[in-house]
Parts: C-alpha cells; sequence; structure tokens
C-alpha cells in the first residue's frame, strides 16, 4: 500500500514513497513495487494500482522482500530517479 509523507531535507520539503523490493540483482540499484488504491470513475469501487519504480541504493542494504522508504532525487539513469532513505522493515530470510 502507497504511504506518502513528506521529509525536509536541506529545508526542502520531499515526498516519500514506500514499497516492497522485487529485484536486488543489480549494484546500487533496487527495483520496488509502489501500491496504491485509486478511486474507479464510474463505479465508485477502490482499485489496487502498482507501480515498479528504480531506486539507488548506494551501500546495497535492502534485499528482496524488504520495505523501504525512497525520495526523488535527480536522475542518475534512464530510469532511476529516486534513491533509498531508510530500511521500514527487513525480509524474513
Amino acid at each position: 500500500m502507497i504511504e506518502q509523507t513528506t521529509v525536509v531535507e536541506n529545508n526542502v520539503q520531499l515526498r516519500t514513497l514506500v514499497g516492497k523490493v522485487v529485484s536486488d540483482k543489480m549494484q546500487k540499484t533496487r527495483v520496488i513495487l509502489v501500491e496504491r488504491k485509486v478511486k474507479h470513475k464510474k463505479y465508485g469501487k477502490y482499485i489496487k494500482r502498482s507501480t515498479k519504480l528504480h531506486v539507488h541504493d548506494e551501500e546495497n542494504l535492502s534485499k528482496q522482500g524488504d520495505i523501504i522508504e525512497i525520495v526523488p532525487s535527480r536522475p542518475l539513469s534512464k530510469k532511476k530517479s529516486w534513491r533509498l532513505n531508510k530500511i521500514i522493515t527487513k525480509a524474513i530470510t
């Protein structure tokens, strides 16, 4: 489930997202799945929508299954414009 908060860094508020790590096969990069609920226009029912984002993890701290918090950053590559803020829960291995 998406959890959107703000973090103050250098007197700038950054929006944060929470997601689950689905791939840790790349060096310094993680793929996370961010889920959110969107209300259907016509029927009013809430529907799950998900997005996969590439996240920069400098020290390779997170592993597959971890729940992490991310913040936006400058584009680091073609697909990577988010960075790891903190690990909320570690996966049970």
